[in-house]
């Protein structure tokens, strides 16, 4: 049964007309920075917790001013 929906998928979308839709420069640079911005959030991201992400991983263990409560 479910065999059907992907030869009915496949159907609509070889018989769906053409979009004739316009993508102006601008667009493809709105896109570049938002790859390019997502890209930055996460080299920020990874460099404000690295250490607390190397500790979860043990690859780094806690030093002994860690350990004892305050």
């Amino acid at each position: 049964m479910k065999s059907w929906y992907g030869l009915l998928a496949l159907l609509l979308l070889t018989i769906a007309p053409s979009a004739l839709a316009y993508l102006d420069p601008g667009t493809g640079s709105m896109l570049l920075q938002v790859i390019l911005g997502g890209i930055a959030a996460v080299g920020v991201a990874l460099k404000l917790f690295w250490h607390k992400i190397r500790v979860a991983l043990g690859m780094s263990k806690k030093t002994a001013a860690e350990d004892e409560p305050t």
